[in-house]
């Protein structure tokens, strides 16, 4: 058997990718030391120090999953829900006995009811797992269909919990995977059997009316950030830092449904991300491919479905798409299983980043897969806690310094950060200390992030993954400046992406001041 993590020659020591500025500032040098010096202090050290570190993105982050479980206790009160207290999940009313009104886990618990609140909580989420992180996979995924059933209306509210935790954090942007509602376009998939013939199968699912559903689906991330925004007091006096929060949207496409769905699922999505950017507004910017990678129609239909892609791809070109792919490990599923799904997201579907990708050394020719990954500039998502309690891939069994050697673009995510029940900050320590990474290291991570994110407009950076030298209109002056040039002001004032990663800089500058 083939060394999984072997490839052209072996490598047993971590080879930093960092790009060093040309001229390291004083600011900067200082908080390295301090940095260094936390390290050699303990987790804990590093924790506090990186507590207001700017982290950029989190651009792999399930809506549903960030979502702490005490925050659907108490939604699932106000909808007049019940507990099932041996199911341990939501049920439709009436609340009579052996079931529990979800009201009642709010105010002043009896110890009965606390019990009862502390058990839902641990089967919302990893919290019995925490300790070991072992044989998670399917008390993750089985969340979800627990505290499922709360009404649409808290949206804005979740938004809200996810960007306010972001700007905690000192994170200024997430694009929150969401699955819109698709009742009608699944129903017309169910009405009109698959066609292979990609190109007739949509013109029939789009004559027989499947486009009537974009304007549901916009309306729904529309609602929730007027929601999140009153929520927050944007624009007035009262305004909360999570104001300064930008959120984005992927439509979140379910993999584990009949291949006519996925296709109708995935056009809608397409269909639905292409008007949104036709109308210049902020809401969906790409597509994903959710749902366990290891269930039997995932598996089965996986080269279909990105076929799929390839296809729909070719009709909107500039659609983004982020895919999950790789998030297997050895025993998961058969051994032929692992060969292939990161290589046919990049080749089939046109991906443009990878979420997980833990099993790429275990593909066909892992090795030109990697150069191939790093020419094109595909970025991976990185989910190291999400990974360990999932597949129990931790360590150095994770590929995640194997992408880095291979000049791979790489960032920090968290995944289901209320599943997981962990922040971005953990995961920013987690890979420090796991990799013993420098703080030029962490400052990487952070700007690819930005780098790779799906705001439009052109790049801060001259070129693609060298964070040295900013774009021509910005040559000259130091990167984050309160006050850039005309030129630059007015380059950032058309580049969305270009905006944001400016103002990354300037977070840099505040922090590293403090040293």
């Amino acid at each position: 058997m083939r060394p999984p993590f072997c490839f052209a020659a072996c490598f047993f020591v971590v080879v930093t990718t960092t790009l060093l500025p040309a001229q390291t500032s004083a600011p900067e040098s200082r908080a390295a030391h301090a940095y260094q010096a936390a390290e050699q202090a303990g987790p804990l050290t590093v924790t506090a120090f990186l507590d207001q570190f700017p982290k950029g993105a989190d651009l792999h982050i399930h809506l549903s999953g960030a979502v702490y479980a005490e925050t659907y206790i108490r939604d699932a009160g106000q909808d007049g829900l019940c507990v099932d207290p041996t199911a341990l999940s939501f049920v439709k009313p009436p609340c009579t006995a052996p079931l529990v009104a979800a009201a009642g886990l709010s105010g002043n618990l009896t110890s009965a009811n606390q019990e009862l609140y502390d058990r839902l909580i641990d089967s919302f989420s990893m919290r019995n797992f925490a300790a070991d992180e072992s044989n998670g996979h399917d008390q993750f995924f089985g969340t979800f269909d627990r505290f499922s059933g709360i009404n649409k209306k808290h949206i804005g509210e979740w938004v809200d919990e996810v960007a306010s935790r972001a700007a905690d954090q000192n994170e200024q942007y997430v694009e929150l995977m969401e699955t819109p509602i698709y009742a009608h376009a699944k129903q017309l998939a169910h009405d009109n059997p698959l066609n292979l013939d990609f190109a007739k199968y949509r013109q029939t699912l789009l004559a027989v009316g499947l486009h009537d559903e974009v304007f549901v689906d916009r309306e729904d991330v529309r609602a929730a950030e007027a929601l999140r925004h009153q929520i927050e007091h944007c624009g007035t006096p009262q305004a909360t830092a999570a104001c300064q929060v930008q959120v984005r949207y992927i439509y979140q496409v379910l993999r584990g449904a009949p291949p006519e769905q996925v296709f109708a699922q995935a056009l809608l999505g397409f269909e639905t991300v292409q008007a949104t950017m036709d109308a210049q507004e902020p809401g969906f910017l790409g597509i994903n491919f959710v749902q366990p990678e290891d269930g039997y129609l995932s598996m089965r239909d996986y080269t279909l479905q990105m076929k799929m892609l390839g296809y729909l791809h070719s009709i909107y070109p500039k659609v983004h798409i982020s895919l999950h792919a790789g998030e297997l490990a050895p025993g998961l599923v058969p051994p032929e299983g692992m060969r292939f799904h990161v290589r046919q997201a990049v080749e089939l579907a046109h991906a443009e980043r990878i979420g997980h990708g833990v099993d790429v050394m275990y593909e066909s020719d892992a090795n030109s897969l990697l150069k191939e990954m790093a020419q094109k500039h595909v970025m991976v998502e990185i989910n190291l806690s999400s990974n360990a309690g999932i597949l129990g891939v931790r360590g150095n069994m994770h590929p995640f310094p194997l992408y880095r050697n291979a000049h791979v673009p790489v960032a920090l995510s968290t995944d289901d950060e209320g599943v997981s029940r962990i922040d971005i900050t953990h995961e920013y320590v987690r890979a420090a200390t796991d990799y013993h990474l420098s703080y030029q290291d962490l400052k990487q991570l952070a700007r690819t992030s930005l780098e790779h994110s799906f705001l439009p407009g052109a790049s801060l950076w001259a070129s693609a993954d060298v964070f040295t030298a900013p774009a021509a209109a910005c040559k000259g002056q130091p990167t984050g400046d309160d006050k850039p040039s005309s030129a630059c002001k007015s380059f950032l004032d058309g580049n969305e992406k270009a905006r944001a990663q400016w103002e990354l800089e300037r977070r840099f500058r505040a922090f590293e001041a403090k040293f």
